[in-house]
């Protein structure tokens, strides 16, 4: 079920993580800021090591697809993200733990993403669901995930204890299949119209 694939888009290709891919993913990821609101530090050489292998361990136990963000106009690595929580019994898995530098902000990347990513759970993979979740205090993920017609469900209360010690409640989001048709034309629609884009850093 979860074989390494390359989605795709105008923007962006999605490539399969790799070892080999530490580097350009330390350049792309140096300022720490980017990883504000993950509940693990990714920041770095180790940071960046860590997150890697995270990915490619859960891959190997049927549990993540992660991927590369790579920008089609200049081949530069922008940022990773990943399918994760799969359940196959129940069909259903999380999209996060997505970053992407500043200079792909406010563009269409991360919205090509989320379609790339939608597309083939619910079409290649025969999910019902697909959820997301964010630290209630990130306002611009939250506006984000709303934007891209995601149903906010409710919060997780000291769900996670972040790097610097505090606590944080992660709200849920989800789309199901039922309301892929209608999430991906609007994402079309949204993505005919490039200079309007405004994607935060992360969902």
């Amino acid at each position: 079920m979860l074989t390494p694939v390359t989605l795709e888009g105008r923007h962006v290709r999605l490539e399969p993580l790799l070892p080999g891919h530490h580097a350009a993913l330390c350049e792309a990821g140096s300022d720490p800021a980017t990883f504000r609101w993950f509940p693990s530090a990714v920041a770095g050489e180790v940071g960046m090591r860590d997150y890697i292998e995270s990915g490619l361990t859960d891959l190997a136990a049927g549990r993540a697809l992660p991927f590369v963000i790579r920008h089609r106009a200049d081949e530069r690595i922008v940022g990773a993200t990943r399918f994760a929580a799969f359940e196959s019994v129940h069909r259903r898995a999380e999209i996060g733990w997505t970053w992407l530098q500043a200079s792909a902000c406010r563009t269409p990347v991360n919205t090509e993403c989320k379609r790339l990513l939608l597309a083939h759970g619910f079409e290649r993979l025969d999910l019902n669901r697909i959820e997301f979740k964010t630290d209630s205090r990130n306002a611009a993920s939250r506006a984000a995930l709303a934007r891209i017609g995601a149903t906010e469900e409710g919060t997780f209360r000291n769900h996670m204890l972040m790097p610097d010690g505090s606590i944080r409640h992660s709200v849920w989001f989800s789309i199901l299949r039922e309301e892929w048709p209608r999430v991906r034309t609007h994402l079309d629609a949204l993505l005919a119209q490039t200079s309007n884009l405004a994607a935060p850093a992360q969902v």
